[in-house]
Parts: C-alpha cells; structure tokens; sequence
C-alpha cells in the first residue's frame, strides 16, 4: 500500500469527497480541486427539504432501483451499503432515524452539519481543498490544468479521481463541461439527459395562471412502455405552468423519458380515486344530485375535488361527463399525454456519462492508466429516496481503493 503518494481528487461532491476520505485515510497525500467557491454545494441543495441519506429496503430490492446498471453498481454496494453510510454518519457524531417511508434522514434532516463534521475530518486526515479551480484538461506532460482567478495552474499527481458530477444544476458546479475533455481523448460517453425530472404536458391557459404550484395528492400513476413492461405508484405530484413533477413522476421518469425518445410522447394514467372500484364509482356518480352542481356532487359522494376536478375538466370531455360510466373510467384512468422531459439543468439528476465499458474493475480508465471516475459522471442513474447519495459515496470509495491498488503494484504493471 503506498504512504506517501501525491494524488488529486477533481470534484468536490460526495463521491469526491469520499474518494479523498479513503485515500487519506490509507495514507496518499489528497488534495481536492473544485470549479465553485465551497464544497458540497448540491449535497447542501439535496438537504434543503431533509437529507434523504439511503434506505431501508432489502439489499436486493434496494440494487434493483439502478435498472439496467444494477450489476455494475453491485460492487460498489458490496463494499459500502446503507447500513455502512448510516455508520460512517455515526462516526461523524450524527445520529440518525427511519421514516415512515423506510427512508434515512440525519436526526436532524440537516446536511450542514453533517458536511462540515465531514470536511473537519477531512482536513484533519490531511485532505487539502483547493476551491475556485475549474478543470481544463491535460498538458502536454499530462499536468492536470486547472483555471483559477490567479491564471492557469498546472499541477502533476500520481494519480487522479475524476468526480465532476453530472449535468444537472450547472449553477451548482455539475455543469457536464467535462465531457468534451474526455471525447477528446478517446473516452465514450454516453449523452447526458435529465434524471429525476418533471415533464411538458401543454396545459390551458386557465389551468397554467390560476393552478400551477398546487399538489395532487394520493394518486396513482400508471404507465406501460413499448415492451409491455408495468409501472405502478401511488404518491404525490405537482402541477406546473408547463406540466407535472413530483416524487411520483421522478420515480417514472426513466421510463418516460426513454419512451418519448423513441416514439415523440408517453402518455401516463392517473388513478384519481385509489382504492374506488369503477363499478362503485359509477353508482355513486349516477346517484341523483337535484339541484347541486356537478362539482359539489363529486366532492360529496366520491371525494373528488380542487385540481383533481380541474384535472377532469381540463381532459375530459362533455361527453365524458354527461355519462356516469364513462366519468367513472375517465377518474380511474386520467390520460395524460407528456410532451417532452423538462431541461437537463432543472433535473434533480442526469442519466448517461462515461460508460462502464470504459473502465476496468476498479474504476480505472482503460486508455488512461492513473485516471479514474466516481459519482454521476458514469452512466448510471437511481430514483430519488436515497439511492442517488448512497450509490455516489459507494463509487467515490471504490475509486479510492482502486486508486490504491494500482498505486501499489509494481512499475512494470499497469502502470505508464
């Protein structure tokens, strides 16, 4: 194991920041380099409504929530799972506590406290952060560039972990204005899109001034995609001035987006009356309602009211509600047509990034020996509820310890 190596870290995120816990605390010599004036800052964004920090669920369940990438991001969870991050939150002197969801949350649901007993720690082991250092790129010698408001700084290490995060909140440092450094040196990646995001639907004028902002509780959201393949949840979402978002949509989201790219739209179907029975649903309806508006006799005898009626008023038709059946259909399976996902800087998340096939086991580029990708850079996504954070600090020290153990080996391995 190497005791003295110079190594950077480019990204001063939780994968970055966890990368840079585990080579110092294994000896290196780290510094980090950040483009913004402080670390952490999405970490700190992510916080804002209460840290969702893992979850829960059983371990098969929890992997199955990265789809397609969950075999590569098994072994970063093998090494560092959510009971691990709830202990490394505890050696940090926080506690923590489950939700009703099975959700982990700081005791206090506060990421500021947690990050700054992280970054105490940090300096303490010996990790220097260097703020205000936007990454160029290689020298000629293979010196990392860096931009800084003194001019250009090269600097040489042993080794580098690159966790620049994804494409998302831009004015956060997760710019995506990393990938073009690697295309040019021969490194695939995937296109960054939109993760965890809201969708354009093309409301009314009415429905966009007077309801934008307002939630819609207890719903269910169904969607089928070209393979026949289900989803089904039941949650909250949020009407917008120009569509939906919400946890219920985000957890979606990866299915939608991928169906509007392959066929111009998807349309979703919401459940506005959970656990309502069609049939039931229709005798109510068709119960005689005298002189009461069609409105109140919604709200009366089947509950449903405020911007779920605006809902039904804004897709159905006179037909629609002149028919007890066909309303009662139209309230179990609202149609909902998605235009198009919303901008990648809004998304909570981006999906694509340096492909997996681009790195050996340990995290390492296979063109670029030395160089090494954590985080949201790579080309997995997770829905929100804990998985995002947990799957980024797993990746962070697996590419700590991968960095170690090429440090390590002799100069006629791998090394150049």
């Amino acid at each position: 194991m190497p005791t003295n190596r110079q190594v950077a870290v480019i990204g001063g995120g939780p994968a970055g920041l966890m990368a840079a816990e585990t080579l110092a605390g294994r000896g290196a010599r780290v510094d980090v380099y950040d483009a913004m004036p402080s670390v952490g800052r999405k970490f700190l964004l992510a916080g804002r409504g209460g840290l969702n920090l893992t979850h829960t669920e059983p371990p098969a369940q929890f992997l199955s929530r990265y789809g397609n990438r969950s075999q590569a991001v098994a072994p970063w969870l093998q090494g560092f799972d959510a009971q691990a991050l709830c202990d490394w939150v505890h050696a940090l002197g926080h506690d923590t506590f489950v939700g009703t969801s099975g959700r982990v949350f700081p005791t206090d649901k506060k990421a500021a406290p947690l990050l700054r007993a992280w970054l105490h720690r940090l300096r303490e082991s010996g990790v220097v952060l260097h703020v205000r250092h936007r990454w160029l790129g290689w020298a000629e010698n293979n010196a990392l560039r860096f931009a800084t408001p003194d001019g250009e700084r090269r600097i040489r290490t042993d080794a580098v972990v690159l966790a620049l995060g994804g494409g998302s909140w831009a004015r956060l440092g997760s710019d995506g204005a990393w990938v073009p450094i690697l295309q040019a040196q021969g490194v695939p990646v995937a296109a960054l899109q939109p993760a965890n995001c809201g969708f354009d639907v093309g409301w009314s004028e009415h429905l966009r001034t007077r309801f934008a902002g307002q939630p819609i509780k207890s719903v269910v959201l169904n969607f089928t995609d070209a393979t026949g393949a289900p989803f089904s949840k039941q949650g909250e979402l949020m009407l917008t001035a120009t569509g939906l978002e919400g946890g219920l949509i985000y957890a979606a989201s990866a299915r939608l987006r991928d169906a509007i790219a392959e066929t111009g739209s998807a349309v979703i179907h919401l459940d506005l009356a959970p656990g309502w029975e069609a049939a039931h649903l229709t005798q109510e309806i068709a119960h005689p309602r005298g002189a009461r508006s069609l409105s109140s006799h919604l709200h009366s005898r089947v509950n449903i009211h405020g911007v779920k009626m605006v809902l039904l008023r804004e897709i159905g038709s006179a037909g629609d509600f002149a028919e007890p059946a066909r309303l009662a259909a139209l309230i179990k399976a609202l149609p909902v047509r998605l235009a198009a996902p919303r901008p990648l800087d809004e998304a909570i998340s981006s999906a694509g990034g340096v492909m997996f096939e681009a790195l050996d086991a340990h995290g390492m580029l296979r063109t670029m020996p030395g160089v090494f990708c954590a985080g949201e850079m790579l080309d997995w996504e997770a829905p929100t509820g804990g998985y995002l954070l947990t799957a980024c600090l797993a990746s962070g020290r697996a590419a700590g310890l991968g960095m170690l153990d090429w440090l390590g080996r002799p100069a006629d391995g791998m090394r150049e």
